[in-house]
């Protein structure tokens, strides 16, 4: 049963009565009084029956006192700041995630712009240690509702690498990189602490509609998920099919296989054009089918930065994605196995390859010293006009024709003077373990200093064998691929 309100009468009678209170002026004298009142009392059961309604009116009267004094500082924010709330919104909006938490919490003008849901469009929950679960990340998602943008969310590594192809100046180099980077073979451990499970295979279920109805996922742009352990194929699938307007996926560390992930990204995301993977553990995904690169190719024709890093990748498998995708500007296989450079063969027939403008081929154990050579051949002749960034360094050496654990660690095979002459913006870098190379540091025209041959170190033959990262491959995986090049060149023609 509802309680009747109260009567207008009471309401002016407790209004008088807390204004005469305030308006006491001597608190000694309420001290004192208060004291009388106290010790007039005869029974010590209603001492303390006062005191503690003494100081039950007096934590309300300081609450409420703390609440108007908030409101009256609202007030005034709203009145002095500048800017209009729609003005205040559009900078809000520009903040990262983080930033905008902390705005919120600084008082309730700004708190309720930062309810708008454009402050939340570009989610930014990936960060070095786990902070957020899956609550956060709805709570976020449903903030920004259709307005949504962007989400990168988990756990980065630990040394941040550099922006995947940055815009700074390219610079050539061809060097000792014994000391370059810190990648081993075996060494991909996982960067999720064993208290970091906080983020489950449910966390972005929030992107999915109910009932029919789109999900709060139609309009997102950027999708970049880090180190997640919990999320498998099917979570990340269900995930894909709610962002039909998905243009940027990037997927690092997340136990998924590559075959399903091509697959839900050609049904539901015909519009992609940028897609990096790295697989959480270096040449073990050897799933990728003939089929799932042709409905690939066929179905994201946008892609023009594609970086598959950590993959057992055959050489026709990457030859069908490099000549299907015609926009394709930024590739990047580094650490991948199994496809020895033969896939760069003919790579620029009918106009495949002629946007490529960045190509980085890093420790890929299967790169062949002679398939590179004939690359480089090609670059002379005038093929990949727009190339300008090529890596091929490698810790382990570039395989020798013939036996892949043989391993070549020098450059002497590539023109580099006619290189430098014919494509003087040209960036190579070709950083190996032994030998001596003197850095460049500059390319610019004329004022280039080419390394003399005295200045380089190497074995007899230019070789040498190395077994430590390769006991557990015996071979590059292209014998028995003929047919299916053929077969991919028939059905990219």
């Amino acid at each position: 049963m509802a309680k009747r309100p109260k009567p207008q009468s009471d309401h002016f009678t407790m209004d008088a009565l807390l204004t005469s209170f305030l308006a006491l002026s001597d608190s000694l004298a309420i001290s004192t009084s208060f004291d009388r009142i106290i010790q007039s009392t005869a029974s010590d059961s209603d001492q303390n029956r006062l005191i503690q309604r003494a100081l039950h009116l007096g934590s309300l009267l300081l609450e409420a006192g703390n609440r108007s004094a908030r409101r009256c500082s609202s007030s005034h924010n709203a009145v002095v700041w500048p800017l209009s709330p729609d003005l205040t919104i559009k900078i809000f909006s520009m903040l990262d995630t983080q930033s905008v938490c902390y705005v919120a919490a600084t008082c309730s003008f700004f708190q309720k712009c930062t309810m708008d849901p454009l402050c939340y469009a570009n989610i930014d929950l990936a960060t070095l240690v786990p902070k957020v679960n899956n609550a956060v990340v709805s709570t976020m998602i449903h903030r920004a509702g259709y307005a949504l943008k962007s989400i990168k969310l988990g756990v980065l590594p630990p040394v941040p690498a550099p922006p995947f192809f940055s815009s700074q100046p390219l610079v050539y180099s061809i060097r000792n990189a014994s000391d370059a980077s810190g990648f081993s073979w075996n060494e991909k451990k996982s960067r999720q602490g064993k208290d970091s499970l906080i983020l489950t295979r449910s966390c972005l279920n929030s992107l999915s509609g109910n009932g029919g109805a789109p999900g709060y996922g139609v309009h997102l742009r950027r999708l970049h998920l880090y180190n997640i352990e919990r999320m498998d194929n099917a979570s990340l699938l269900t995930s894909l099919s709610a962002c039909p307007s998905l243009v940027d996926l990037e997927i690092v560390g997340l136990h998924v296989e590559l075959r399903h992930t091509l697959e839900s990204v050609s049904r539901n995301c015909p519009l992609i054009e940028r897609l990096v993977f790295e697989s959480s553990k270096t040449g073990v995904d050897d799933g990728l089918k003939f089929p799932t690169c042709n409905e690939f190719v066929l179905n994201c024709p946008n892609i023009t930065t594609l970086a598959l890093k950590g993959f057992k990748l055959h050489d026709y498998k990457a030859r069908m994605l490099v000549k299907g995708l015609r926009r394709l500007k930024h590739l990047d296989l580094s650490t991948s196995y199994s496809f020895t450079g033969a896939f760069l063969k003919n790579v620029s027939d009918h106009g495949c390859g002629d946007n490529l403008e960045v190509m980085i081929l890093r420790d890929c154990m299967h790169l062949k010293e002679v398939e590179v050579e004939r690359f480089m051949a090609a670059v002379l002749a005038g093929e990949f006009k727009h190339l300008r960034h090529l890596d091929i360094s490698n810790r382990e050496g570039l395989a020798c024709e013939g036996d892949w654990s043989n391993r070549c660690y020098n450059a002497r095979f590539i023109p580099i003077e006619q290189l430098l002459e014919r494509r003087p913006d040209f960036c190579l870098l070709a950083e190996f373990p032994k030998g001596s190379y003197m850095d460049m540091d500059q390319m610019s025209g004329s004022d280039v200093s080419l390394p003399s041959q005295s200045s380089i170190s190497h074995t007899s033959d230019g070789s040498s064998t190395s077994d430590g990262s390769y006991n557990s491959d015996n071979g590059s995986g292209n014998e028995y691929v003929r047919e299916s090049e053929e077969n991919s060149d028939y059905l990219l023609s």
